[in-house]
């Protein structure tokens, strides 16, 4: 019985972890100032941040973060006064070179 009592509120605190982190999300650029949604870039190299309304993307400090077929692309994203900030960059896929015979 007291087994059963320690897993269940073991699975109840479990549960609870997971809803706070979910009701935590993901930082958004429109509620924080330009210099501090870069400096969040900066600190964790790589981190996904909404950008307004139901948008979000992953942005990296630099292109260590990104796959070797990909390159940065900078980054530009509303911050809580509306004006677009320079944040860090975005990983796109690498045009292949066009062939020429």
């Amino acid at each position: 019985m007291k087994i059963t009592a320690f897993i269940l509120a073991g699975a109840v605190a479990a549960a609870a972890s997971v809803t706070l982190a979910s009701a935590q999300g993901r930082p958004d650029t429109t509620r924080m100032s330009c210099a501090a949604a870069h400096a969040m870039v900066l600190r964790y190299g790589a981190i996904v941040m909404n950008t307004g309304g139901h948008t979000f993307d992953r942005f990296v400090s630099n292109g260590s973060f990104c796959t070797p077929l990909e390159q940065t692309k900078p980054a530009f994203v509303p911050d809580r006064t509306g004006r677009s900030c320079f944040v860090g960059y975005t990983c796109e896929p690498v045009e292949p070179p066009e062939h020429v015979d």
